[in-house]
């Protein structure tokens, strides 16, 4: 009897499998019902594609143009051995050449001062008095602050050129900075003047900066003097082609090794 069972079952069995595998591979109706279709069959009677690749498409995008290579800059070497320095100009060096003095004097430097008041290109030019103070100190560099009472010359070029050309002529191989006029209002060209005419690194146009003003509204006050000449500096740190050590100096003022002053009617 159990033997019997055992065939049953085995049969069962069998026909189950049968009947599975049938409708793996495609769909079997067995009395008015449809045995889900498994997919399998799908599967396996699909066209079989490749699989897609990826390729660079690298040569069909606009490639980007080659970098030139940064210059190699290599900062110039600080000179740190004492310098002898002079500083002219018109009125402006009251509040200039104090904090210039701060300067040499935390430096180890000496500054020889000579103020002309109420000087021009043009005074400067006929007296030939900037050749006479280089012979005089042997400056290694000098500083000039001139322009502000050339604000407003028509035809500057014509009436200037020939002074500025005959100063930056008698500095000779001296290094130098000339510090543009504080303006108060739009200059006639002096600035423009003055910038074709100096040597690349040797003109500093302070047009544009913010200045406090004295009651004669045009020079700056102390205080701003001191900020003015600071920027002036920090501008030589990064535009000279030979810097010397001009570190920050711990006080705001020093009086000059020696300062020289003119009146406007001297020759």
């Amino acid at each position: 009897m159990k033997r019997n069972y055992i065939k049953l079952w085995l049969l069962l069995a069998v026909a189950f499998a049968a009947v599975a595998t049938i409708s793996a591979l495609s769909p079997v109706k067995i009395g008015g019902y449809e045995l889900r279709d498994s997919g399998l069959y799908a599967s396996l009677t699909a066209p079989r594609t490749s699989t897609p690749t990826t390729t660079s498409t690298s040569g069909d995008l606009p490639k980007r143009p080659a970098q030139a290579p940064e210059p190699l800059i290599k900062p110039a070497e600080v000179d740190s051995a004492p310098k002898t320095l002079l500083f002219i100009g018109d009125s402006m060096l009251e509040g200039l050449s104090p904090r210039l003095a701060a300067y040499a004097a935390h430096n180890g430097h000496k500054l020889y001062s000579v103020i002309w008041y109420s000087s021009t290109s043009e005074v400067w030019g006929r007296s030939g008095k900037l050749r006479r103070y280089i012979s005089q100190f042997k400056p290694d560099f000098v500083f000039i602050s001139l322009g502000a009472n050339e604000l407003f010359v028509k035809d500057i070029a014509a009436k200037r050129g020939k002074y500025v050309d005959t100063l930056l002529g008698e500095l000779g191989n001296t290094p130098y900075l000339w510090i543009g006029p504080p303006n108060w209002k739009q200059d006639t060209g002096i600035n423009s003047l003055v910038a074709s005419k100096a040597a690349p690194g040797s003109f500093f146009l302070s047009d544009g900066m913010h200045f406090d003003r004295s009651a004669d509204g045009a020079h700056p006050t102390h205080q701003s003097a001191i900020m003015w000449m600071d920027s002036v500096v920090s501008w030589m740190s990064t535009h000279m082609a030979k810097p010397f050590l001009l570190d920050k100096p711990t006080v705001k003022t020093a009086r000059p090794t020696r300062t020289i002053v003119h009146q406007p009617n001297e020759k």
